[in-house]
């Protein structure tokens, strides 16, 4: 508990929270400058209004997401490090998945502030930001050829005398899913392995739990993708990743009073 305080000491909240409030500060400056850009125009201001409204609405519930990945990591890194990682730059599934996979490698079993020492948060500080980095790196040099792709129309490609228009901005969905589907795989397979090897408990604990909840959350998410396709509601999306989590939660809970 005493390297817990540490890395909730006073100096780690001054020095994360005043980039939390630098970034804060840029993002009120843009605000105000594209609800001038849009009088100036000529955007209704009665509708720029409504979308502030409705943006701010609909950043409620999936925030609640991000604060989630804050309390479970602040048990083991502390508070103003998941807080800084999680308000800027990170993602509340890459955060979590790294730092897991970081305290692996470090060899301290998971994240744990049992186990925990100031080597290993170091390397998992250090991973979970240079891996992240890249995106703002890599916009300053092809950050304006991608701009103008997004604005070009896509070639049309002439078959049997039609022409037919290319997807060019499928890859980056298609490359995103993909990689999320192998590390559920690696994570759930790593379970079944475990449990088949005979290192997991034979009730509702250990791999068993993390296994049940993994499936209880892949049917939340179901329900949501369902919800959306069947009522056409785009905006389902917004809230799917914070409601699986509770839903998930909720069930680790009540799958943990079972053992």
């Amino acid at each position: 508990m005493e390297l817990l305080s540490k890395f909730n000491s006073p100096f780690l909240y001054m020095i994360c929270g005043g980039i939390i409030c630098f970034v804060a500060v840029i993002c009120i400056v843009f605000a105000v400058r594209a609800y001038r850009m849009g009088k100036e125009m000529g955007i209704d201001t009665a509708k720029m209004k409504r979308v502030i409204t409705a943006s701010a609405t609909f950043a409620v519930l999936p925030s609640v997401g991000i604060l989630l990945g804050v309390i479970a990591l602040s048990g083991s890194l502390g508070t103003p490090w998941p807080w800084l990682r999680l308000s800027v730059i990170g993602a509340l599934h890459y955060e979590t998945q790294v730092a897991e996979a970081a305290s692996e490698a470090v060899g301290i079993g998971g994240l744990s502030i049992a186990n925990m020492t100031p080597e290993a948060f170091t390397t998992i500080a250090l991973l979970m930001s240079f891996c992240i980095m890249w995106g703002m790196v890599l916009v300053i040099f092809n950050g304006k050829a991608y701009c103008t792709r997004l604005q070009t129309p896509a070639p049309a490609k002439k078959k049997d005398g039609k022409e037919k228009k290319l997807n060019l901005s499928g890859f980056g969905d298609t490359a995103m899913t993909a990689m999320f589907i192998g590390l559920v795989s690696a994570y759930i397979a790593s379970y079944i392995g475990t449990i088949i090897s005979g290192e997991g408990k034979l009730s509702f604990g250990g791999s068993w739990l993390s296994l049940a909840v993994a499936v209880v959350a892949a049917m939340a998410m179901g329900i949501f993708i369902a919800v959306k396709e069947k009522a056409k509601a785009d905006w389902v999306d917004s809230f799917s990743v914070a409601g699986s989590m509770l839903i998930a939660m909720t069930a680790a809970i009540f799958l943990g009073r079972l053992i």
